[in-house]
This record gives structure tokens, C-alpha cells and sequence, in this order.
């Protein structure tokens, strides 16, 4: 996989996984239950109570939901990690792409995390913290058993590279 950085294309020769799908439709429902009441509301009460042609208003929201949805999708597939011999890649963006890569021997913490939405949908994010401030790293919307597994083996790793652990 060949990764931009900056105004370099830079090839990494590394076993990348993707995030599984339920994260872009957790983020997809949240679109639609941010924008979809937004479009009844404009469209249909400006509409009703003050002039039929307010009711365009409403289109508005829906093109951005019809922008968001594919933009979403977009940036799901940007997002991917690997885990290599001494460190851990994450890539992601679309416009802006970036490539992090998080050195075992640097880490501090490593630590599991699931909101209420994401347990519904099944899904958790591994956090990674290391010494230097603007390093952290996030992997969102894993699969709680490949989130655990991903802890369990960076704790590890971290432990035998170094002392961050």
C-alpha cells in the first residue's frame, strides 16, 4: 500500500486491515438522525406555516445528507492499520491523508474503550499513548474481540521492546 506523506508517496510494505462496516453504519445513522428531523422541520413547518415555497428549505439538509453519506463511506475505507516487527502503522483520510506509526518500545498505555453507542453496535476503539505529547493514536470501531486481542498483543510487544509499559 503506498501511503502520501506530505508531497512524498510513500510505499509500506505491511499485512493492512481494514475496520469492520458496522462503524460506517453507526456513523451513517447518526447522519441521518442529525439531518433527516432538520429536513421535516425546515421543510415542513416553514412550509406549512409561513409559504409553500419555504419548503425548498429542506433541501438543504437532504443534499448534505446525500454528501455526508458518501463522504462517510469515503472515509471509512481510508482507515486502516498493520502491525509490523517493531511498530504499529495506522493510515487514514481521504484529502488529508496521514500515516501514523506508533514505535512498541514507546507506548505507555493502550487501553480499550466502548460508548453505549458503540456497544450497540458492537464495535470498540483501541487508544495508544505514548511519552510524546500529539503522538497518541486511535483504531476506532474494532471489533471488541480484535480490540482486545490488538491490547493484549501491543501491551506485550511494549513490555519486550521497552519499559513504556
Amino acid at each position: 500500500m503506498s501511503v502520501r506523506q506530505g508531497a512524498v508517496e510513500v510505499e509500506v510494505d505491511a499485512d493492512w486491515r481494514g475496520i469492520p462496516r458496522e462503524l460506517l453504519r453507526m456513523r451513517r445513522l447518526l447522519l441521518v438522525l442529525a439531518l433527516a428531523p432538520l429536513a421535516v422541520v425546515s421543510g415542513g413547518l416553514l412550509g406549512w406555516l409561513l409559504t409553500p415555497a419555504l419548503a425548498a428549505c429542506a433541501v438543504l439538509p437532504l443534499a448534505g445528507l446525500a454528501w455526508g453519506w458518501r463522504v462517510l463511506e469515503r472515509n471509512w475505507r481510508s482507515w486502516k492499520y498493520a502491525e509490523r516487527a517493531d511498530d504499529l502503522l495506522i493510515s487514514r483520510g481521504v484529502l488529508w491523508r496521514e500515516l501514523t506509526i506508533v514505535p512498541y518500545g514507546r507506548m505507555q498505555l493502550v487501553e480499550v474503550t466502548s460508548g453505549p453507542l458503540e456497544r450497540y453496535f458492537g464495535l470498540a476503539s483501541v487508544r495508544l499513548r505514548t511519552a510524546a505529547a500529539g503522538t497518541d493514536a486511535c483504531i476506532p470501531g474494532l471489533d471488541p474481540r480484535e480490540a482486545a486481542r490488538l491490547r493484549d498483543r501491543l501491551t506485550e510487544l511494549g513490555e519486550t521492546r521497552s519499559a513504556g509499559l
